[in-house]
């Protein structure tokens, strides 16, 4: 049986997991939108958390803050950017997390992708890689490392010169490949065949069409992908699934029971 969890606040993760039978939880750790640095709300802090996590056998995935682009020539935003990785590596690791998820981010409109995939070399050999470093594919821009499958080749050629290579994987977000422009009936194959390995998927449908470069999360069932993709991108990946839909847990206990019967 596939694992099937959500992404939820992180006041209480695990009251989270609760409340949706589920055997895994992702949420971010602090301001998904700001440079402060992590913040561990859970009760008791990072180190009951970790004991409480493995106690009640729910496996902790925590979601880099949207704004980290450690592939961009700007260093207004890369070299901050990078600084807030490592601490989300840290803060992931003492929690216990089983990775980090992180977007590919994006160079300027005039740079080269290469500048990009270089700049994710960099990152990879300076950040203290403690948990494994799972990078989405991201649904729009032109300029995006991870929208594209041959940006994913770029990126992925970059970083695996270092010596933590081994240390990155992949999490596959099906209404980002759908609104990326990416078929689903391939796509899981296609990232293989450049990674290796999808070690996440965050399943989610789209309101949006195919190639619109939205992204804009539906439940299962109310948006533009069809059930039976969705289903067979979960069943083919064989890893682990966060849903990011819409809702609370009655919500995410519904999109559970969606997938799990097509599954």
């Amino acid at each position: 049986m596939v694992a099937i969890g959500a992404h939820v606040d992180q006041t209480d993760p695990l009251a989270e997991a609760r409340a949706r039978n589920a055997p895994l939880v992702q949420f971010f750790l602090g301001d998904p939108q700001g440079y402060k640095g992590p913040e561990v709300r859970y009760a008791g802090g990072a180190a009951a958390l970790r004991a409480d996590a493995e106690a009640a056998g729910v496996d902790l995935y925590v979601h880099a803050p949207y704004i980290v682009n450690v592939a961009t020539t700007n260093n207004r935003i890369r070299i901050p950017s990078r600084k807030l990785l490592q601490q989300h590596v840290d803060a992931a690791a003492e929690i216990g997390a089983k990775g980090l998820i992180v977007h590919g981010g994006h160079v300027n409109q005039a740079d080269a992708p290469e500048k990009g995939f270089d700049n994710w070399r960099k990152a990879i050999e300076a950040t203290d890689l403690k948990v494994p470093l799972l990078i989405e594919n991201t649904a729009g821009g032109d300029n995006a490392m991870t929208r594209y499958l041959e940006r994913i080749a770029g990126v992925w050629e970059a970083i695996s010169t270092t010596e933590q290579f081994d240390r990155v994987g992949f999490c596959l977000d099906t209404c980002h490949a759908h609104a990326g422009g990416n078929p689903l009936e391939t796509v899981v194959a296609d990232v293989r065949a450049i990674t290796g390995r999808i070690d996440l998927v965050h399943c989610n449908d789209s309101r949006d069409d195919f190639d619109s470069g939205a992204d804009r999360h539906a439940n299962f069932g109310a948006g533009r992908i069809d059930p039976d993709l969705l289903a067979a991108v979960v069943r083919e990946a064989d890893a682990p699934v966060v849903c990011e839909t819409p809702g609370g847990a009655a919500e995410h206990a519904a999109d559970f029971a969606w997938l799990r019967e097509r599954l």
